[in-house]
């Protein structure tokens, strides 16, 4: 068992470690990204990554406080599944109004890895073998979808 500090040291070297590993690599516009903290640009729509010590996450968060609106945002994704999916070649799940690790009712697509645990150094090839094809694949995704949100912006 970890305290505290030292689960938030532990943490801390594996999202520097890949965003070290990431870092030389330019999104499919050919432009710097930070893939910790990836910018869709769109207020209330995020793509996260999440570790902890039973699985990995990845996703897109829709988190307007307006459930209606987050309706409107998810209703696009929706209809951008298909070519979501062609970028990801796998089925993500898909939640309409699911609440966070706060309680905050949000829109959640995701993905998950099971039986990792981000505490162990062996897992983290794993966990980054995970992260690594999936947001490139949201941002090949992201360069052509988020045309569509123009309007909902």
């Amino acid at each position: 068992m970890y305290t505290r500090e030292q689960a938030s040291q532990i943490r801390k070297e594996f999202w520097t470690a890949f965003g070290s590993y990431m870092a030389p690599i330019k999104s499919v516009e050919g432009v710097r990204v930070n893939w910790l903290n990836y910018k869709t640009g769109v207020k209330d729509v995020y793509f996260r990554l999440d570790a902890d010590k039973r699985n990995a996450f990845v996703g897109i968060e829709i988190t307007h406080p307006d459930e209606g609106i987050q309706e409107l945002f998810f209703e696009q994704f929706q209809e951008l599944k298909t070519i979501l999916k062609s970028y990801l070649n796998e089925e993500w799940e898909w939640l309409l109004h699911t609440t966070d690790e706060n309680g905050k009712i949000i829109c959640r697509i995701y993905t998950e890895l099971n039986n990792v645990n981000v505490f162990n150094k062996n897992d983290w090839p794993a966990l980054i073998s995970f992260f690594k094809p999936r947001i490139l694949a949201l941002d090949e995704f992201w360069s052509d979808a988020k045309y569509s949100f123009e309007s909902l912006k």
